[in-house]
Formats: C-alpha cells, sequence, structure tokens
C-alpha cells in the first residue's frame, strides 16, 4: 500500500472557494484504478497549505495511472486557479493506521 501526500498551498482568502471546488472534482478522484481512500485536512500551523493524503494500491496507480489520466487533468483543472504557488506531493510506503484509541 502507498500513501500520496500532497501539499496544496491555497491562495490566502480563497480556503472556502478551494473546498468547494474540491468536493466537485473529488468523484474523478474516488473512481480512479487503485484508489482506496483520502483525507483532505487544513493545516493548522500553517492554514493556507491543505494536505491531500490519498491511499493507492501501488504507485503506478497513482503514477503513471491516475497522473497520466484524462480525469486527473481534470481534476488539476479544478483545483489550479487556487494554488498560491505548485503543489508538492511524495510517497511513503505503509499498512493502515493503527488504533491506539480506545
Amino acid at each position: 500500500m502507498i500513501y500520496e501526500i500532497a501539499l496544496l498551498p491555497v491562495h490566502t482568502g480563497k480556503t472556502e472557494a478551494f473546498r468547494q471546488a474540491f468536493a466537485k472534482v473529488e468523484p474523478l478522484l474516488k473512481r480512479a484504478k487503485g484508489y482506496g481512500g483520502h483525507l483532505l485536512a487544513q493545516g493548522i500551523e500553517t492554514p493556507g497549505v491543505f494536505n491531500l493524503i490519498v491511499r493507492w494500491r501501488s504507485l503506478e496507480d497513482h503514477t503513471p495511472g491516475f497522473e497520466a489520466s484524462e480525469d486527473h487533468r481534470l481534476f488539476m483543472l479544478g483545483l489550479e486557479e487556487y494554488f498560491s504557488e505548485e503543489p508538492k506531493v511524495y510517497h511513503i510506503e505503509g499498512g493502515a493506521f493503527q488504533q491506539p484509541f480506545d
């Protein structure tokens, strides 16, 4: 299992519009081959940066898979006007999160 971590810097004053735009393009991500769930969270210390964490079955499902698709092009097209700079994306390997709280 692979996690994609994308740091998405959003223009000041555009965070609510970004959330709405993300909700519109979210189905494109959810239908991608190998998609296993995601979390979109606004930074606490850096509220102008959203963190998108996507679980993929394999690295190939994300890249070249989703990234080379028309759905990815449309996904990015729906969000790019909100980015204050180029998003940073990296990947980590790992299993599911542990459940430490009872």
